[in-house]
C-alpha cells in the first residue's frame, strides 16, 4: 500500500517542533513508531525518510521527530551536544504524549527507532516511560548518566558495526550487559566490517531485523511470549 507523508507540529518548551508522519491509508489504530535521527539532522538526508517509509509500509503510523527544533540547530554541535541532551530528551517526551493522543495511533503500542544520537536520547527516554514497548537502537551510545540506576528498559534491539569509529563497539556491549542485568528480553547484532552506518547486505539484514522486532514486541499479541531472552548474531 503507499505511504503517505504529512508534516505536522507540537509545542516543546516554548517552540514548536516539526514531525513528518507517516503510514499508509486506513482509520483502524496501528501501532505507532517515534523515529529519533541522529547528530547529523535532517537537511539533505534521505535515509531518515526511507527507513521511515518502510516501517510504515509494514503498518505502523511512524513519526521522524525534529527534536533538533528545541535548540534551534539543523545538526547537534559536539561543543553543546552534553548541555542539550536533557532538552532533547525533554522534547521527546512531549512528542511521546502528542503521539499518544494522535489519530490512528494505539497508544498501547508505542516504540522508538533510534540512530546514534537519535537512539541514546531512545534509551534514556524508554528507561523512565513503560508507554515504550520496544526500542530499536542503532549504533547509540550508551549515554552515562540519563539511566537512572532502577530504570528498566523496555524490550531492545541492538544494530552496531564492528568497526564503528565514531560510536565504538562497547557501547553495544554496554548495553547488551544493561540489558542482561535487569532480565530485559533482547536480541544484539554486530556487524564485523561495518562503521557508523550500514551499506548493502547488512543494512538490508538490518532493517528486517528491525521490522521482525518491532512486530514481535508491538502486535497486538506482545506480551504473551516467553521470558525474556538473548539473541545473538
Amino acid at each position: 500500500m503507499p505511504v503517505t507523508e504529512q508534516r505536522q507540529t507540537f509545542r516543546s518548551g516554548g517552540r514548536s517542533i516539526a514531525v513528518d508522519v507517516f503510514q499508509t491509508s486506513g482509520t483502524a489504530p496501528r501501532p505507532a513508531v517515534l523515529m529519533l535521527h541522529g547528530a547529523d539532522g535532517l537537511s539533505g538526508h534521505d535515509q531518515y525518510r526511507e527507513g521511515a517509509r518502510s516501517i510504515a509500509g509494514a503498518g505502523y503510523q511512524v513519526h521522524l521527530v525534529h527534536y533538533l527544533d528545541r535548540t534551534g540547530e539543523r545538526r547537534a554541535s559536539f561543543s553543546t551536544l552534553f548541555q542539550n541532551f536533557q532538552l532533547w530528551m525533554e522534547t521527546v517526551n512531549d512528542a511521546l504524549a502528542w503521539v499518544s493522543s494522535h489519530a490512528n495511533a494505539d497508544s498501547s503500542r508505542i516504540g522508538i527507532v533510534g540512530i546514534s544520537l537519535g537512539a541514546a536520547l531512545g534509551l534514556a527516554v524508554s528507561s523512565a516511560d513503560r508507554r515504550i514497548k520496544a526500542l530499536v537502537n542503532y549504533f547509540g551510545p550508551l549515554p552515562h548518566g540519563a539511566i537512572a540506576q532502577d530504570a528498566r528498559l523496555p524490550p531492545t534491539l541492538i544494530l552496531h558495526g564492528g568497526m564503528d569509529p565514531i560510536v565504538p563497539v562497547s557501547n553495544a556491549y554496554a548495553i547488551e550487559a544493561l540489558l542482561r542485568q535487569q532480565a530485559v528480553p533482547h536480541e544484539i547484532k554486530v556487524y564485523p566490517e561495518q562503521a557508523h552506518g550500514f551499506r548493502g547486505e547488512a543494512h538490508r539484514d538490518a532493517t528486517q531485523r528491525a521490522l521482525t522486532f518491532l512486530r514481535r514486541h508491538l502486535s497486538s499479541e506482545a506480551g504473551a511470549g516467553p521470558s525474556p531472552f538473548s539473541v545473538n548474531g
